[in-house]
C-alpha cells in the first residue's frame, strides 16, 4: 500500500550454531557432522558414554579446541576466528577446578575478578552463594571434593557470564550442596547452558534440548520434552 512501509524482523541470532561441526585428535575422530541451533536463555543437555565426545564439544565451544571441520558459532561469534570476542562472555566448568591448589580459594576468585574486571565485592557474592565463605581462607589442597567443586562453580559465574558450559557440573556435590548452587548453574539462572550429563531424569530435567552422542557421532537430537529416559540409557550400551 503507498504511504506504508513493511518492516521485516529479523530473526535473532541464536547463543550456538553450528553446522557440521567436527573435530578430530590425529586420525581419530572425536566428534564429526555435528548440526544444531540453540537460543539464548535455553539449555541443551548432553548425554553419552565415556569418549563419546562431551567434553570435545564443550571444550570447543569455549574456545579451548579448534573445530577442524563445518562451522561454529557462539554467541553470535565464528571460532575459532572470533574467540576472543566470545572468551569472556563464556563460564566454563570442566573435570579440573581450573585453581590453583596452594592459594585459598578466597584468592583464586580474587585473581580471576581481576582477569575479567570484576569488583571485590562480587568475589563475596558468590563466595557466600556456594556456602564457602567459612572455608574460603584455607588453601585449596586441604579441601574436600565437594568444596573444591563448589569453588570452581563460584569460578565459572564470577563474571556473570552470557553462556554456562557444565561438564558434569553435581559431580562431588551432596544433595544439600547440588540444592544450593541451583540458584547459580541451574535452569532458573536464566543463563544460556550446555550441560553434560550422565543422569537421564535429571539432565532431562529444565532442559530444552537433548543430544546424545556415542563415538563421536549424533545418536540423538530432539526436544528434551519429547525424548524418554530409556532412550537415553540406549546410549550407554
Amino acid at each position: 500500500m503507498r504511504g506504508s512501509s513493511v518492516f521485516a524482523v529479523p530473526d535473532p541470532v541464536p547463543a550456538l550454531a553450528l553446522r557440521g561441526a567436527g573435530r578430530r585428535y590425529g586420525e581419530r575422530a572425536a566428534l564429526r557432522d555435528l548440526t544444531l541451533e540453540l537460543e539464548a536463555g535455553r539449555t541443551l543437555v548432553v548425554f553419552g558414554p565415556n569418549g563419546a565426545g562431551k567434553t570435545t564439544l564443550l571444550r570447543m565451544l569455549a574456545t579451548l579446541l579448534r573445530p577442524h571441520a563445518g562451522e561454529v558459532s557462539v554467541l553470535g561469534h565464528q571460532l575459532p576466528d572470533e574467540g576472543y570476542a566470545v572468551r569472556g562472555r563464556v563460564g566454563f566448568l570442566g573435570h579440573e577446578a581450573l585453581l590453583y591448589r596452594e592459594l585459598s580459594g578466597r584468592e583464586n576468585l580474587r585473581f580471576h575478578a581481576r582477569l575479567h574486571r570484576v569488583g571485590v565485592q562480587r568475589v563475596d557474592e558468590v563466595l557466600d552463594a556456594v556456602g564457602m565463605t567459612a572455608r574460603c581462607g584455607d588453601p585449596v589442597a586441604e579441601l574436600s571434593r565437594g568444596m573444591v567443586q563448589r569453588l570452581a562453580i563460584a569460578r565459572a559465574v564470577l563474571h556473570e557470564p552470557d553462556l554456562l558450559l557444565l561438564d558434569e557440573p553435581l559431580a562431588n556435590l551432596d544433595p544439600a550442596a547440588a540444592a544450593q548452587v541451583a540458584p547459580l548453574i541451574g535452569a532458573g539462572s536464566g543463563r544460556t547452558r550446555v550441560v553434560t550429563s550422565h543422569d537421564p531424569a535429571g539432565g532431562l530435567r529444565g532442559a530444552d534440548l537433548a543430544l546424545g552422542l556415542k563415538g563421536g557421532r549424533v545418536a540423538l537430537l530432539a526436544p528434551a520434552a519429547e525424548v524418554d529416559p530409556g532412550q537415553i540409557a540406549e546410549l550407554y550400551r
